[in-house]
């Protein structure tokens, strides 16, 4: 009888100690793990590659960090952060687009800088269907264009070189309201342009030099337009003055504009602030 009473718990002391074995394997390890954050950074549509790239330099330099992005127009980002969408960080194609964020108090004016610049181009589909040369056949009868959205940064910018060319004697006063009326479509945004006359649904279209080097060469003619009539696009970027993360925003910034992080954008055909 007591024989069996020990062997009775001798096997109850197995169990617990095997049951005990068990908890020990699935219990958390000594010290909590840090929690994993996420950085939110609204980014112009025409920066989608360049900084994915730099988002993957950034999670890779910050452990148990995700990089959320949002591209889209810069004056759909500006209103966004109006109205109140989380973000902490916003890169804009233009100062007017980031003044809008300052004004709607999402952006303090003295954190701003210029990161990086762009230029326009007029592009064509590889085939060229409509046979263009130069700036003036976007003038001829039929052509049909694309443009941006005058709200776009791209599309203001498209306008400017429109109203600068019709204030000379080599184009003249007809110039812009000629190839105005060949516009077929205005775009939300940039790739929304190049889309068009990659797939060959636009004859024509006006976007910047670094959305030809996003893969696109081997789809799509160019055209220059010379310094004269083109418009330098400064792309300023800053954090959110209420974002979650500030030091993780501020470390992205700094990655932006790092020898590194302008190298990146240089070779996505952006034009750097610094040299890479």
């Amino acid at each position: 009888m007591v024989a069996g009473r020990m062997r009775w718990i001798s096997g109850l002391l197995i169990l617990l100690a095997l049951l005990g074995g068990c908890t020990a394997q699935i219990a958390p390890p000594g010290g909590s793990a840090p929690a994993r954050r996420e950085l939110i950074v609204l980014a112009a549509a025409s920066l989608t590659e360049a900084f994915t790239e730099l988002g993957e330099q950034f999670q890779a330099a910050h452990p148990g960090v995700t990089v959320l992005f949002s591209f889209a127009g810069s004056q759909q980002l500006a209103q966004q952060l109006a109205q109140g969408a989380p973000a902490d960080v916003f890169a804009s194609a233009n100062r007017r687009q980031m003044a809008a964020a300052i004004d709607a108090g999402r952006v303090l004016s003295d954190s701003t800088q210029v990161f990086v610049n762009n230029r326009l181009v007029v592009i064509y589909p590889s085939d060229n269907p409509a046979g263009l040369a130069s700036l003036h056949d976007l003038a001829q009868p039929g052509v049909k264009l694309v443009l941006a959205a005058p709200a776009v940064p791209v599309g203001e910018y498209a306008l400017n070189f429109l109203d600068k060319a019709s204030a000379t004697v080599e184009y003249g006063a007809t110039y812009s309201p000629t190839v105005l009326a060949n516009v077929v479509s205005y775009e939300e945004n940039v790739r929304g342009v190049l889309g068009k006359v990659s797939l060959g649904e636009a004859d024509a279209g006006i976007v910047y030099t670094s959305d030809i080097a996003a893969g696109s060469a081997d789809q799509v003619g160019q055209i220059e337009i010379p310094d004269a009539l083109n418009t330098v696009a400064a792309y300023p970027i800053a954090p959110v003055a209420d974002a979650d993360h500030p030091d993780l925003a501020q470390a992205f910034v700094d990655l932006v504009l790092s020898p590194a992080g302008q190298a990146v954008l240089a070779r996505h055909g952006f034009v750097p602030v610094a040299q890479p």
